[in-house]
Parts: C-alpha cells; structure tokens; sequence
C-alpha cells in the first residue's frame, strides 16, 4: 500500500489549544534565554546603560519564573540543564544569571560602580544615601528575620524578602560587607527549591546566623 505525502500541507506541532499553549510557553522560554545570554554579553562589553541593562534583565527574569509556574509548562521543561540538553543550547552567561536570579548590577554592584583603576575604590566605601534609603534597608532586614522567627520557611516566603534586602541595601551602600555575600549564596540556594519547598530547621538556625551578621555588617557601613 503507498502513502501519499502532500507537501504542501501544514504540519502542526499540536492537536488542540492546550498543546498550542504549551509548545507557546516553551518557545517564550527558550526565547528568553537566548535574549538574556545576549543582554549579559552587552552588558560584560559595557554597551548598554546599566539602569537600562537592569530594568531589560528584571523583566526577563520575572516572565522566566512566571512562565514556569504553569505546572503543565514545569513538567515538560523538567529543569534548566535538561531544556537546555533537548533544545541544544547553552547559553552559560543566560544559565549564571536565572541561577542568581538577580541582575548583575544588584547581586554585585561593587563591580559596576567605579571605573577600573579609579582611586576611590581602593578607599573604604562611605555611604551617602538618605535617611529613607538607610530606614528601608533596616526594615527589610528587620521583616527578613521576623519572617524566619514566625517560621514562614518556605522559598514563596523568603526569597522575594531576601530579594528586597538585598536592593535596598544596594541603594545604601555598594561595600562588601562581613556577610553580604551570604545574602546573595542564599539567594541562590532559595533560587534553586521548589515553590512550597522549606527550609529544614537547621537550615532556618543557619539562614537566621547568617542574617544577622549580614545585618550587622550592613550597620557597620553606616558608622
């Protein structure tokens, strides 16, 4: 028996609306880092501003994670590493930056704050904020470790906290302070749980530790 193959019939890579959806979503991921990869390399060749690098990298990183919280979308993309394997792409800078979850200019403002070789960034960091900007970082820290008292454990709890300290300690002060890089390692570690995934409570002593060295480092940059 032959089989009649016309060729100019559409080949569709779905049968109804919902399969429409999903291959949609998937191409918008697949988009997304291949947008983000090139928004990270312009950034490294310092070609684009970084309020306008920042703003771009936010709203990347915002529908990455909204795209995945469709459970029909989560299950076919399984995880990073494995869309990336069955897509055939790498993207390492795109990979760094939706693991941080943060952009560039927030996870390590240090690095984009002074030209190279200036002489100011051989002194120490003195901050020159306002006194609203120091009151909101406070507060953010302040809520951060309350949230950890009352046992809200999950990453859905904290990790959009952690974020708000993280930027508004940003907007005080770009020093490397005694613990600020915890900030941004748990942020990460949050990054990489599940949606109502909790921390143990180990994990909780160890974030709480953490936190509040960070806090104090933070006050410690004000003096």
């Amino acid at each position: 028996m032959s089989v009649t193959i016309n060729l100019d019939e559409e080949i569709k890579l779905s049968s109804n609306a919902a399969e429409r959806d999903l291959y949609d979503s998937l191409a918008e991921i697949y988009s997304i880092i291949i947008t983000l990869d090139g928004l990270e390399k312009a950034y490294i060749k310092d070609s684009i501003p970084e309020a306008e690098y920042t703003d771009i990298c936010n709203r990347l990183l915002k529908q990455y994670r909204s795209t995945l919280h469709d459970d029909n979308v989560m299950r076919e993309f399984v995880d990073l590493d494995t869309f990336k394997a069955e897509w055939e792409i790498e993207c390492p800078r795109a990979t760094e930056r939706i693991r941080v979850n943060l952009p560039a200019t927030i996870a390590d403002p240090s690095s984009s704050s002074l030209p190279p070789n200036s002489s100011i960034s051989a002194q120490p960091a003195r901050s020159t904020a306002s006194g609203s900007q120091i009151l909101l970082a406070t507060e953010n820290f302040i809520t951060f470790l309350d949230a950890l008292k009352l046992n809200m454990l999950s990453k859905d709890s904290l990790h959009p906290l952690l974020s708000e300290v993280i930027q508004s300690v940003n907007q005080v002060t770009t020093a490397d302070f005694e613990n600020r890089s915890k900030i941004i390692s748990w942020l990460i570690r949050l990054n990489g749980m599940r949606a109502t995934e909790e921390l143990g409570e180990d994990e909780a002593r160890e974030l709480a530790f953490d936190m509040e060295g960070a806090y104090a480092g933070f006050k410690a940059t004000l003096e």
